[in-house]
């Protein structure tokens, strides 16, 4: 983190903010609500049928197999995380990547991708990296939530809440 030049007020203000602030598990802020179903389940409803219909038709019972409200939300709002802590397995289809080289085509589950390296495991189990530099070589992802993960900069809070409050009544 780069130096700041902050003079004596400066300093002395921050101070007092920081000083501001409750200690530990005392401050109410810290302390989780009751229930984080806050929503409009019919606006959570109306949610669902315009922006989630189109790729789930249904999902009748989801309230049943996922209990906890926490853990429901968790499996639609982060795609692919299992559904929180203790998530349990993933019903969806690994994220899947296509490598076209000069020489070869490979494709396999993905293990990592970044600017400077693609990583996979293919077909016989076997682990592939790949330097990457710029468009070369051509990657091609096949990712089946790639739908939720577009989703995740639209979403209001009161969106999330709706939706929720919506999918616990799904049983």
């Amino acid at each position: 983190m780069p130096k700041f030049d902050l003079n004596p007020t400066q300093i002395s203000d921050i101070a007092a903010f920081i000083h501001n602030f409750k200690v530990g598990g005392y401050d109410i802020s810290r302390n989780p609500p009751p229930s984080i179903v806050t929503g409009n389940a019919a606006a959570g409803q109306a949610y669902f049928a315009k922006t989630c219909a189109g790729c789930h038709a249904s999902l009748n019972g989801i309230a049943s197999r996922i209990t906890d409200p926490k853990q429901l939300q968790q499996t639609w709002l982060m795609p692919g995380s299992g559904g929180g802590r203790g998530g349990g397995t993933s019903r969806v289809s690994p994220t899947t990547v296509t490598v076209a080289t000069t020489s070869a085509k490979v494709t396999g589950r993905l293990l990592r991708i970044d600017d400077f390296f693609v990583s996979l495991v293919d077909a016989e189990g076997t682990p592939v990296t790949f330097t990457r530099s710029g468009d070369v070589p051509k990657v091609e992802l096949h990712d089946p939530l790639i739908g939720h993960r577009k989703l995740l900069s639209t979403y209001s809070d009161t969106d999330i809440h709706n939706l929720t409050a919506y999918l616990v009544t799904l049983k």
